[in-house]
């Protein structure tokens, strides 16, 4: 009997790394606050958000079967980092060594935060693409900016209403976690919207490449199918 053979495009490699790069930068780059006039932010919210937008242009590409594979693929490369962070931080210094606070301070990531941060991201992505799916299918693949933007709000609200109250209940006052979380979905919407010109134009080059516009009209939305591509 001849098994079915699994493939994936060279386009949609490059966008899985592209995709495990974004993530794995936005933990590192989350310990530095940057303020931009009246408005702090941190270095992580230069890059997450663009994790958003390649699984919107894989959704509407692809479909959400390929959309599944991306976000599971992400979250393994991005425990390993850190998994192998943990382990660095946590081992003894050489003799020599002598930046033991440096190194914990951008790589020392706390479990509780770690945790959260596995919890929110899962939960966000995968309803950033079921709705994605989803509104494709009963918009007959029409308004792709209403969709994007959609799928973005739903799932980075449930990424700041997951992670926030995980990792920092306890840790600041509940008033201020309200707007931590308001205003992480503000800016990261509106991040998707000012890059919503160049997506527009990358989904249509992606399509016209790979010669395919996926249409989700019996799919398995089962998060755990990971193979069934």
């Amino acid at each position: 009997m001849q098994q079915k053979q699994l493939t994936v495009s060279m386009l949609f490699l490059w966008m899985s790394i592209l995709f495990c790069v974004c993530l794995i930068l936005s933990n590192v780059l989350e310990t530095k606050q940057i303020a931009i006039g009246s408005i702090t932010i941190t270095g992580g919210l230069l890059v997450f958000p663009v994790s958003y937008i390649i699984n919107d242009c894989v959704c509407e590409v692809w479909g959400y079967s390929k959309a599944r594979l991306l976000i599971w693929i992400g979250f393994m490369m991005n425990f390993f980092f850190v998994a192998m962070c943990a382990l660095c931080d946590f081992l003894p210094g050489a003799p020599y060594w002598d930046n033991d606070a440096g190194f914990h301070a951008i790589f020392g990531l706390a479990p509780r935060i770690a945790a959260a941060s596995f919890i929110a991201f899962l939960t966000g992505s995968f309803i950033n693409a079921y709705v994605m799916s989803t509104m494709k299918v009963s918009t007959h693949g029409k308004h792709f900016s209403v969709r994007a933007i959609a799928s973005t709000v739903l799932g980075e609200s449930a990424d700041s209403v997951i992670f926030f109250p995980l990792a920092l209940w306890g840790v600041i006052p509940n008033n201020e976690m309200f707007y931590l979380m308001i205003s992480q979905v503000i800016l990261k919407t509106v991040y998707e919207i000012i890059a919503l010109p160049v997506t527009i134009r990358v989904v249509k080059l992606m399509k016209r490449h790979e010669h395919t516009d996926v249409y989700d009209n019996q799919t398995d939305y089962n998060i755990l199918r990971i193979f069934n591509i």
